[in-house]
């Protein structure tokens, strides 16, 4: 009878202490739970973590990550706008923000993967075919070449003349980050209906598929021959005004001293003339002298050696020449 007695006991303490166990249950600190009875959910979702109740054999506890994940997408080939090939690595961050919703739709973390690959993957290839190829491969948009600057990879054109195009780096309208948020705007939106945040997403890397980079090769090639032809013309340009610059100054430098050598020649001239008028003037025969000397002075220049002279009897240069007795070699 006390045997029968302590094996009664004895199972109903194990039963206890199982029924006991499978009403307990306990909500880690970076976890969630959906309680489900019979495979549907029921009441609200557990989000704070400690030691909760259930009813045993009957309910079922879902538990559900609830710290920030991971999703790294394969690298993909997709076209650009301008119809070149590249390989689109890309990796974002999210977390379940509605455990509810996203345990009705996708029930657990390999679904959400999946289902990321779908959403991301389009979204991506959706914002690389929208854009050309500088837009995803530079960082920003902020790409504005400065005058004596050398940018690595990169060299900026000094903008001396407005307007012109000559060698002008290719505009960016976005800029890879834009870009980026271009996907990442897209992408939370069709997320959101399963419960989940979309945290942030980067592009992990960018490659050239092998038929782009010939492409890619001529295009830096002729932006560089661009630049060099620029620089060639602005040299061309600035040599041209130095020497423009030169022939000015020196055609300024020989005005000026033309207009000193006619001022000096001027007054040593008038100096001189008063010299002579001091000297002739003493007296009646020096002024007669001062005149035969000046017109004897004035002949040569006048009387060539096939010269014929015509004057009249009265001019003043022809009394000298009365008396002259012409000889004949």
């Amino acid at each position: 009878m006390k045997n029968s007695r302590f094996i009664t006991v004895f199972v109903i303490v194990i039963v206890s202490v199982f029924v006991l166990g499978s009403s307990l249950y306990t909500v880690d600190e970076a976890e969630q739970a959906i309680i489900t009875q019979f495979g549907k959910p029921v009441g609200e979702p557990v989000t704070t973590a400690g030691l909760k109740f259930k009813i045993p054999f009957v309910q079922e506890v879902n538990p559900i990550d609830k710290r920030v994940l991971e999703w790294d997408g394969a690298p993909s080939d997709m076209p650009t706008k301008d119809k070149l090939y590249i390989s689109v690595d890309l990796f974002a961050r999210w977390r379940i923000v509605d455990p509810l919703q996203y345990f009705l739709r996708l029930r657990d973390e390999r679904s959400a993967q999946s289902r990321l690959d779908d959403i991301l993957g389009s979204e991506t290839r959706n914002a690389v075919a929208k854009h050309e190829l500088i837009e995803i491969i530079r960082t920003t948009k902020d790409r504005v070449p400065l005058i004596d600057n050398t940018v690595l990879g990169e060299v900026a054109v000094p903008s001396t003349e407005q307007g012109s195009t000559m060698g002008a780096l290719v505009p960016i309208e976005k800029g890879r980050k834009l870009v980026e948020q271009e996907i990442f705007k897209a992408a939370t939106e069709k997320v959101g209906v399963f419960g989940i945040e979309l945290l942030d997403i980067r592009f992990k890397r960018i490659n050239y598929n092998e038929s782009v980079r010939p492409k890619i090769y001529d295009r830096m090639i002729s932006e560089r021959r661009q630049i060099a032809e620029r620089f060639l013309s602005e040299g061309n340009g600035e040599a041209a005004r130095i020497r423009g610059n030169r022939v000015r100054d020196l055609n300024k430098i020989q005005s000026e001293a033309y207009r000193q050598v006619e001022e000096i020649r001027g007054l040593a001239d008038a100096k001189a003339t008063e010299i002579y008028a001091r000297a002739y003037n003493q007296s009646q025969q020096s002024v007669e002298f001062y005149e035969f000397t000046r017109t004897m002075a004035s002949y040569p220049e006048m009387i060539g050696k096939n010269t014929t002279i015509v004057l009249s009897t009265d001019s003043d240069l022809f009394k000298f020449l009365k008396g002259m007795r012409v000889t004949k070699e």
